[in-house]
This record gives C-alpha cells, structure tokens and sequence, in this order.
C-alpha cells in the first residue's frame, strides 16, 4: 500500500507531502558540455596533466568537461588506432555545446577539433596553459 502524502492515521496531508517535496528537491541548472581542446601527442604524461588540469578548470567554471583524449587512450592505440580516435572525437564534439582551445599552439588534431567546430558554429573559447582566457585564435 502507498502511504506517500498520507499521515501516520492514513489521511491525506498535502501540507507535509508539499514541505517533504520542497526540502529534497535538488536544484537542477543547465550546465553547459564543453569539449577540452589540448595537445596529446609528443610529451603524453605531461599532457595528459594538463588537461586533466583544464577539465578541473572547466568544472570549476560551472560546465561539464568532455576530454576524449583522457578517456579513448585508456582502450585504444595511439600508434594503431588514430584515425578511429580521431572520428571518435569528431562524433563527441559534435554533441558538446562548446569548444575551449588550451594551449599556445595547435596540433594537428587540435586544428581539425577546432575546424569542425567552426563549421558546425560551436562557442569557440581560446584559454592560455594557465586557464586564462585569451580571445586569441591559436
């Protein structure tokens, strides 16, 4: 039997169920998915930091990080597997609400990431290593 909105002698209380409902209700708001756009190849571990420092940034800044190039590595080759991560990438960017570019320069794969938000007129937001943003394309 379902006693929810009921009080302890089976009446109803829409008082009390109202009150109940209010205090657990959590506040939901629209946090954006952004895609972290950083360098993986050449220096790996301490690119794998950064960008693991960019997502924390991004978290902190009140979005939802997406950063394939921590995640795919874990189950695909680099040296085998590029091309497939690299579609990968383009499907996940598509479904993101932004793009942040980290970094002073772009890699190749950084570029294509940033070319295929411009074409699908994705934010775009350019940051420098220390998270600051900088309105400058790189």
């Amino acid at each position: 039997m379902n006693t929810y909105g009921l009080n302890q002698e089976g009446y109803p209380d829409p008082t009390a169920t109202q009150a109940v409902a209010a205090a657990t209700k959590v506040e939901k708001k629209y946090l954006p998915l952004v895609y972290i756009c950083s360098k993986y190849s050449g220096d790996t571990i301490a690119n794998t930091e950064a960008a693991k420092r960019y997502s924390r940034f991004a978290v902190d800044q009140g979005a939802i990080p997406l950063a394939p190039h921590l995640l795919l590595p874990l189950y695909m080759k680099e040296e085998t597997e590029r091309e497939l991560a690299m579609f990968m990438d383009m499907v996940f960017l598509g479904k993101v609400d932004q793009l942040w570019v980290f970094g002073d320069e772009a890699s190749p794969g950084m570029k294509a990431e940033i070319a295929k938000a411009k074409k699908h007129h994705k934010t775009i937001r350019y940051f420098d290593n220390e998270c600051r943003e900088t309105f400058t394309e790189i």
